[in-house]
């Protein structure tokens, strides 16, 4: 295994999924569930985000060509659907869904596409084109499921914070997340944008 091929795809992958910051945001969408669909839904989206990106690494091309779809109008759409994510986190209208159970949140937005947005997709495709045989091929692999790992050891030992801060904690964390969560859309839309205009010009 290449160490320095490891080592980049780990740390690349760390800055762009930020295990750290997603635990508010994982806290907030799981506030009214017990500790254990909590943990279940931690599991379930590293399984989603694991599943994503596993896809993308090998059929990623492809599948953008096939539905001729480019890499900006992929960012752009994961940017407007974590907007609105944000946007019913900050108005409270993510706690009647939390409450009744409707949605799974760990296929959205947790598995996709807060961990497995473009931008972790748009890395592994790169990653990916530089294997040339097993050493990079596990290099490549194990930096990728070292990256999901750390990110479900985040989700999981951020539930004692849960239980701790009670539900008056949940909210103010959940509106914090809800804020954050908008500041990252927005930027999504933005790199987006920039992207459209910078392939016109």
């Amino acid at each position: 295994m290449e160490l320095a091929l490891f080592t980049s795809v780990f740390v690349t992958l760390f800055v762009i999924m930020d295990p750290v910051g997603t635990i508010p945001i994982f806290l907030s969408l799981t506030g009214g569930r017990s500790p254990q669909v909590a943990r279940r839904l931690a599991w379930q989206a590293v399984t989603v985000s694991f599943g994503v990106i596993s896809a993308f690494a090998f059929f990623g091309q492809q599948i953008l060509g096939y539905l001729h779809i480019s890499l900006p109008a992929l960012q752009c759409a994961g940017g407007l659907l974590l907007l609105l994510v944000a946007l019913e986190l900050l108005t409270g209208k993510e706690s009647e869904q939390v409450a009744s159970g409707e949605t799974n949140v760990a296929l959205v937005p947790l598995g996709t596409p807060l961990l497995a947005g473009p931008g972790a997709i748009v890395a592994t495709m790169v990653f990916s084109k530089q294997v040339d045989g097993w050493g990079q091929f596990s290099a490549v692999a194990l930096g990728v499921i070292g990256v999901h790992l750390t990110i479900w050891l985040a989700m999981r030992f951020s539930l004692p914070i849960l239980r701790l801060i009670r539900e008056s904690g949940v909210m103010l964390v959940t509106r914090i997340a809800g804020l954050l969560l908008s500041a990252i859309a927005v930027q999504m839309v933005a790199n987006a944008v920039r992207a459209f205009i910078a392939g016109e010009g």
